[in-house]
């Protein structure tokens, strides 16, 4: 068959970058849906079966937290190194086994160590798949790209909601345990699948990124060196790391401590807390997309300041007005932007580096996000435990966010997607 007709048949196939952003919305939906905020609508049940206060509480989501922050580095720059195909479906399949390992934990110390293996698979997982994203589209299409991506924890969010309380109800004590098993299985089930149909660059099946125009630059050739003093002496990325410590401290809390406070300080019954949940997750379904799209418009800088706005108005909106009218609509401002930043922040690394780089780039950022995702469930719940309310954690958050909104401002054009 002639090049003629190998072009012709290839104009009438799907471009296979719809099939790598249908995987890569599922691999988020089950390295951050499922295997991270499975823990927010399972914490009062497994508080209440392990005998944990807020503090502790708030140590098990650091574990997991802490996991995450050691392999989105270490994932990162080995997604780079050897394609991000192997790295995410390990780390997936880690991560789901170990899910299913924390139904069976007797107690604080077992269920911390099988929380942080759940984030160091997530960790692996998670940051190669939306770095991936950057090699399968071309820079125009990438901030809408990363955020469908992103809209894989809006789809758990939508999913846990009503089926956790569901089979806490059924399974009583066994309840949060039956859960979590469930949780891992479905992981696993996603890693095969990650293995078989992902692909590290369009040149594995002969095509060009996803959007890519005539008079666009070739793509860098896939045997150049790497250049890691682009990623780490960057004071570019450096700057963007550290907004993105906003984002990991401040959101973690809310969504940690969500349903709790929904159930100890607005007297909300778990079914009703997981109706408010799946609301959240509703209303997120199309955030990424929306504020991907928004920063490919404004620029990766603007796209942020008016996020984080908004999020730090959800925050406090959650302390501040502690009735119904308040927390639907803190659960909606918060849905309407929540998995943007990473979106953005996926975006704006293949901006400035490159597909070949943005891995490396992403994960060095995210170790900024995890220190602050780490810290952020601990400090709250002490604080918590401290003034007797969570509250004053909520107010925190709220404050944090605006100062990554102030962070977001002070970026360089470059970094801006300009």
């Amino acid at each position: 068959m002639n090049d003629a007709a190998n072009r012709a048949i290839g104009k009438r196939r799907m471009h296979y970058g719809i099939v790598i952003l249908v995987m890569s919305t599922l691999v988020v939906f089950g390295a951050l849906g499922l295997a991270r905020f499975g823990y927010s609508i399972l914490l009062a049940p497994m508080q209440s079966a392990l005998g944990l206060d807020n503090t502790q509480a708030g140590a098990l989501a650091t574990a997991n937290l802490a996991g995450y922050l050691v392999l989105s580095v270490v994932g990162g720059a080995l997604a780079s190194r050897y394609g991000p195909r192997a790295v995410i479906a390990a780390g997936l399949a880690v991560a789901g086994a170990a899910m299913i390992l924390t139904g069976l934990a007797g107690g604080m110390a077992s269920a911390a160590f099988w929380r942080g293996v759940t984030g160091l698979g997530s960790g692996a997982s998670n940051v190669p798949v939306m770095a991936l994203l950057a090699a399968w589209f071309a820079p125009r299409r990438r901030g809408l790209a990363a955020g469908i991506g992103v809209s894989g924890s809006s789809f758990a969010l939508i999913l846990l909601g009503p089926v956790a309380p569901l089979l806490l109800a059924n399974f009583g004590e066994m309840g949060w345990r039956v859960c979590w098993g469930l949780l891992g299985a479905v992981t696993l089930v996603l890693a095969a699948a990650a293995c078989l149909l992902l692909r590290n660059h369009p040149a594995d099946v002969g095509a060009l990124p996803l959007g890519t125009r005539p008079d666009d630059p070739p793509p860098a050739p896939r045997g150049a060196p790497l250049r890691w003093a682009r990623v780490y002496r960057s004071w570019t990325v450096w700057h963007l790391g550290l907004v993105y410590v906003a984002f990991g401290f401040s959101y973690i809390i809310y969504l940690t401590f969500f349903v709790k406070y929904l159930m100890a300080g607005g007297g909300y019954t778990q079914p009703e807390a997981g109706r408010v949940f799946m609301l959240m997750g509703w209303c997120s379904v199309l955030c990424g997309l929306i504020w991907g799209a928004v920063s490919d418009a404004l620029g990766r800088k603007w796209a942020l300041v008016i996020v984080y706005a908004i999020q730090a108005a959800a925050f406090a909106l959650f302390a501040l007005a502690p009735n119904p009218p308040g927390f639907t609509a803190s659960a909606v401002l918060f849905g309407i932007t929540a998995w943007s930043i990473p979106a953005i922040m996926a975006a704006a690394c293949g901006d400035m580096l490159g597909p070949r780089m943005a891995p490396a780039a992403l994960g060095f950022i995210t170790l900024f996000f995890g220190i602050g995702q780490a810290a952020g469930p601990s400090v709250a719940g002490a604080l918590a435990d401290a003034s007797g309310s969570l509250e004053s954690s909520f107010l925190l958050a709220a404050g944090v966010a605006v100062l990554g909104g102030v962070g977001a401002a002070l970026l360089r054009p470059h970094a801006d997607g300009s």
